[in-house]
């Protein structure tokens, strides 16, 4: 019995024969697709959802062997819908998508993006909600004290209605004004590791045709963190502003519900943390698996079997077979 074991090369085609080549071509038709690198159809490929690939291509585009061993499972690793053959094979199609998430380079994962949106104070004063005595008060007790936002000082100094604030606020970032109704905080708490609730203000709020989801924020978009999440739950992602007590008492409701297991981990560099994760999915063996970069942090999800998922894209139907992990790099965490 050989040790090792013949495997199809994705990048050449077997053309001794026509019939050779014409088996050759129906084979890599079936099992190449489209896999757009940000689009929602290329994303987590996680078996039980009718999709069967009965022998594997390795998904690295570095990969040149032709031979693989055969305990190799055929199934396992497999990251962001794609087998890897080998360690070596699993750590370039890490390293591939690390550069993808890092985008213009590390300098520019702390920077802050440079937003151009008319003042709160201006958008309220157009709307005839408040006067021009009633904003210059407002910013002369913000200035004194040093701190708070200019809309809680209109609520405390000037009269106006919570409710106010949150729809100039919605025209400032010209989103919807949503609503807490259909708020299930057992299942919301799987979507995404608390860190991302706790430091950045997402809010999962449902899941509406098992096709989008809403997130709520309180004061102001996180359009990088919608993608994130776009990315890894498969879902299209549509975020608005909750009322700020609506905002509280949901994530107070959401940070009491067990969540997915949540590792933290800081690297030393993206070298090694591409080296880590590697090692996790050779570890783990998972069946599905993918990393987004949230601001600072990356985050892997890695799905341990089939049927980890639910009706709503890759969702988490409770919290087994699924693990989180939430890295940063250096100090930045």
């Amino acid at each position: 019995m050989p040790f090792l074991t013949k495997k199809l090369d994705n990048r050449s085609m077997d053309v001794r024969t026509p019939s050779a080549a014409g088996a050759e071509s129906a084979l890599l038709w079936e099992s190449d697709g489209y896999r757009p690198s940000r689009g929602l159809e290329g994303g987590v490929e996680v078996p039980g959802f009718g999709q069967s690939i009965p022998r594997r291509l390795c998904g690295s585009d570095e990969c040149m062997s032709t031979w693989t061993v055969p305990w190799r499972n055929r199934r396992r690793p497999t990251f962001e819908g794609q087998w890897g053959c080998s360690g070596r094979c699993v750590l370039a199609m890490v390293r591939a998508a690390m550069s993808r998430e890092l985008g213009e380079g590390e300098a520019g994962m702390a920077a802050a993006p440079h937003r151009h949106r008319v003042p709160l104070g201006l958008v309220l004063l157009a709307q005839g909600w408040i006067t021009h005595p009633q904003l210059r008060h407002a910013l002369e007790s913000q200035r004194v004290n040093g701190r708070g936002r200019i809309g809680d000082w209109l609520v405390a100094e000037c009269g106006l209605e919570a409710e106010q604030i949150t729809r100039g606020l919605s025209l400032q970032w010209s989103c919807p004004v949503l609503s807490v109704r259909g708020f299930v905080p057992e299942a919301m708490a799987l979507v995404m590791p608390r860190v991302f609730v706790e430091e950045f203000g997402l809010l999962p709020l449902r899941v509406v045709g098992l096709r989008i989801l809403y997130m709520g924020l309180e004061d102001r978009l996180d359009a990088s963190a919608a993608l994130a999440m776009e990315q890894m739950a498969q879902l299209k992602v549509e975020s608005g502003l909750l009322d700020s007590a609506q905002f509280r008492e949901a994530r107070r409701q959401l940070l009491q519900c067990d969540a997915v297991e949540t590792k933290m981990e800081t690297a030393v560099s993206t070298t090694a943390l591409a080296a880590r994760v590697t090692a996790i999915l050779e570890q783990k063996q998972p069946v599905a698996s993918r990393l987004v970069r949230l601001h600072q942090y990356y985050w892997l999800r890695i799905w341990l079997e089939s049927g980890a998922t639910g009706k709503s894209g890759t969702l988490p139907k409770n919290g087994e077979d699924v693990q989180d992990y939430v890295f940063s790099i250096g100090g930045r965490a």
